[in-house]
């Protein structure tokens, strides 16, 4: 594991006269404003242009006066929206049929109350129908045609889906399943000089466990929160992720703080995995301290039955006071999460807890 003092944020100004650095890097898994206890916050396990995208859109809402719940709508539905995501909403990628099933899930900390929605279909922002589930039902959680029956009785428009790229990503994945079936080029064509002509356009198949998460504080001191995916790529008719349900793809605390996953989400299910990072919290320990922890615990319980599996989990967290934390199992990569306050947009870096695994 990295030393915590190779955690740090990049600050970016993203007012007028863009593009300069605004604020100096810092070695803390603590925000300036965290130490201040200065609210509203807002962050996404999303750290690209949509992620930002997102933060801003949030924010606004924030800044305004509105209350942590819509901030979190606002900014999941721009991330849902991007067809160029394909781990996501509208461009995720689809099942092993090619249809696209979408799980979401929504916590209000302030009034205790939760929603969820899965393998919802043919909706592009599940989101939003999970935070009518949560505020508007006495349920926690609707699945395939009555979630959709619920959603269309709202207003939702049902749409297709399923990309262009998402399809084309399919259809790959579906011919190099097996040498042995019939899909694929014809068999006198099958040989290597032909195969990067036949794929041109086609995309490599993306086998993955793509997810996002949104929590927010508003300036009342409420917390929020919201998980968003379209699931393990090319998975089961069916098959329901730990997105949807409620503490393992997230929980919210208001007394506490907030925490969501994204990865393998059979793992984080057993494991109830965002409930105990907000137990941990509340024990004392900072997010950061609270994901890394939900991590060795997911690790020390393979350990006894395959010592050399490490599933690919990142969670990210948040506390009452403002404090933020996101950590990874195992990656290429240093896991980053994209974070919102009154002094500016930044991107913030954890660490990798098992490195080369």
């Amino acid at each position: 594991m990295r030393n915590i003092s190779r955690r740090h944020f990049f600050f970016r100004t993203l007012g007028a006269g863009a593009g300069s650095l605004m604020f100096p890097v810092l070695t803390s898994g603590r925000s300036s404003s965290a130490s201040k206890g200065i609210t509203p916050l807002i962050v996404t396990s999303h750290a690209n242009e949509t992620g930002r995208k997102a933060m801003e859109a949030g924010w606004q809402v924030l800044i305004e006066g509105g209350n942590a719940v819509d901030a979190v709508e606002k900014a999941a539905n721009i991330i849902e929206l991007d067809p160029e995501d394909t781990t996501v909403g509208y461009g995720g990628l689809p099942n092993e049929k090619g249809v696209v099933q979408l799980d979401a899930s929504f916590m209000d900390g302030r009034t205790y109350s939760a929603g969820a929605v899965a393998c919802l279909e043919n909706i592009k922002t599940p989101s939003s129908v999970a935070k009518l589930v949560m505020q508007r039902t006495d349920h926690v959680l609707l699945t395939g045609a009555g979630a959709l029956e619920f959603a269309k009785a709202w207003g939702f428009r049902e749409e297709n889906l399923l990309t262009e790229k998402a399809r084309k990503i399919w259809l790959r994945w579906k011919e190099e399943l097996s040498p042995d079936d019939d899909w694929g080029p014809p068999e006198h064509l099958k040989d290597s000089d032909r195969k990067e002509a036949y794929w041109n356009d086609f995309p490599a198949p993306e086998h993955h466990y793509g997810t996002t998460n949104v929590l927010a504080i508003d300036s009342r001191g409420d917390i929020a929160g919201c998980t968003t995916t379209s699931g393990l790529s090319f998975k089961l008719n069916g098959r329901v992720g730990d997105s949807p349900i409620i503490g393992a793809g997230l929980y919210v605390d208001n007394e506490t703080g907030a925490a969501g996953a994204t990865g393998r989400g059979e793992d984080v299910i057993k494991s109830c995995a965002s409930y105990y990072i907000v137990l941990r919290m509340k024990e004392g320990r900072t997010p950061q301290q609270a994901c890394e922890d939900a991590l060795k615990m997911i690790a020390g319980k393979y350990k006894k039955v395959n010592p050399l599996f490490y599933p690919a989990e990142k969670f990210v967290a948040i506390n009452r006071t403002g404090e933020t934390g996101c950590a990874a199992m195992k990656g290429d990569r240093m896991p980053e999460m994209s974070v919102r306050t009154a002094e500016g947009f930044s991107i913030y870096t954890g660490p990798v807890v098992f490195p080369g695994k």
